[in-house]
């Protein structure tokens, strides 16, 4: 192995720095042939997923069969389809669906508290991936419609860890097969772009960002659920990357990419801190355009909603501060509020003696469970009612 290369910013304060030091066990620093490597993965995309975007256009009843149903109930299936769904049906040796349920267990438990290390931390954090930002400033979604998107995304993300929904057929199983899909129309319509900068940008929506994108949604959900005040066991932490482990592959993801542990999914986080976390004018916009949606929560109540609008927009900014550090808030230009951050701290330590009390307490782990998939039961009603939210995402394929 190679000298080791010194910490990426992300890596040198605020909540990252803490995990440095709390939840890593050795020195996860990479070299510059590991950055070479992962830099690799910047040039591939997905052919398995790509080359349904125009079959799509004449088959996509047959896509929506073989997707509920299994490929074997398509009569005669276009080969491109038969191939994509006699792959992702070929269950990898590894996957072991006890760990899959009890993965979606220990994330279900957090309830909607989940929903604030999401946004704030694995959303706003992904900004700061300036190629990644290219093909959602491309589509205008984000920065357009950031409300909505961030529901889709909330709601995409409660689909694939509820307990049992990864199984074929299953809706977690479903809306990870569909965004793969979805995935594959965005690089389309990008590809098709004349002013796609391609040595800078890299390929659009490619291997390191949609990987980056899951070790987003597990280990920094993790990290800023646990900084939040909420404990995990070892194994529970493990089951939950496994169960991202198997999202990512069925997302099309290379299996190099997909962390076996948790050792592997910091070692890895660190070299996307490395190589993609570089912030530019576009981070700093879609992260304005999302505090301008916590925003929205206060519009149309008169005084009641500003002051709604402000604590939304404080406690927001509080914790994406606290967690991605002084420096990359300050570029994302995120609000700065002493009292806020002091409340966020405050609830984490009300979390963490909760928490602790849940662990010794027999039955409160499994009524805590219950207790969080109810709430998120609630918000996929109460979001669906208001914003007309699509299964099918098919809006998002109209572009190619």
């Amino acid at each position: 192995m190679g000298e080791r290369l010194p910490d990426p910013e992300l890596f040198r304060q605020g909540g990252f720095r803490v995990a440095s030091r709390l939840f890593i066990e050795g020195d996860i620093r990479g070299d510059e042939r590991q950055v070479a490597r992962l830099r690799q993965f910047a040039q591939r995309e997905d052919p398995a997923a790509d080359v349904l975007v125009p079959l799509l256009r004449t088959s996509r009843p047959k896509f929506e069969q073989a997707l509920r149903q299994g490929i074997d109930s398509v009569e005669s299936p276009p080969e491109e389809l038969e191939a994509f769904f006699r792959n992702v049906e070929a269950t990898p040796y590894w996957v072991d669906r006890d760990r899959l349920e009890r993965g979606a267990r220990a994330i279900t438990r957090a309830g909607l508290l989940g929903l604030f290390p999401l946004g704030d931390v694995s959303l706003m954090g992904g900004y700061l991936a300036s190629r990644a930002t290219k093909s959602l400033v491309g589509t205008g979604e984000i920065e357009y419609k950031a409300a909505r998107r961030l529901v889709e995304t909330a709601t995409w993300w409660i689909h694939v860890t509820t307990p049992g929904a990864l199984v074929p057929g299953g809706r977690g199983y479903e809306s990870a097969l569909r965004v793969r899909i979805v995935h594959a129309h965005v690089r389309a319509a990008m590809n098709r772009r004349k002013d796609w900068d391609y040595a800078a940008w890299d390929r659009p929506v490619n291997q390191v960002q949609t990987a980056g994108t899951l070790l987003l949604f597990s280990l920094v959900y993790v990290f800023g659920t646990q900084l939040l005040g909420l404990r995990y066991s070892a194994r529970e932490r493990a089951d939950i990357l496994h169960l991202w482990r198997y999202v990512g592959w069925l997302m099309g993801v290379d299996e190099e990419l997909l962390p076996a542990g948790e050792d592997d999914a910091w070692r890895l986080l660190w070299l996307l801190a490395t190589t993609e976390f570089i912030p530019d004018d576009d981070s700093k916009r879609l992260a304005a355009a999302l505090m301008k949606a916590h925003a929205g929560i206060g519009d149309g109540r008169g005084t009641l909603g500003k002051v709604l609008a402000h604590v939304s927009v404080a406690g927001h900014g509080a914790i994406s501060r606290l967690l991605l550090g002084k420096t990359n808030a300050d570029f994302l230009e995120l609000p700065d509020d002493p009292i806020a951050q002091a409340a966020v701290v405050a609830a984490a330590g009300v979390n963490f003696a909760a928490e602790t009390v849940r662990r010794v307490v027999p039955g409160a782990t499994a009524l805590q469970e219950l207790i969080g998939a109810a709430g998120r039961r609630h918000y996929l009603r109460q979001v669906t009612k208001v914003f007309g939210l699509d299964p099918t995402y098919g809006r998002h394929m109209k572009a190619a």
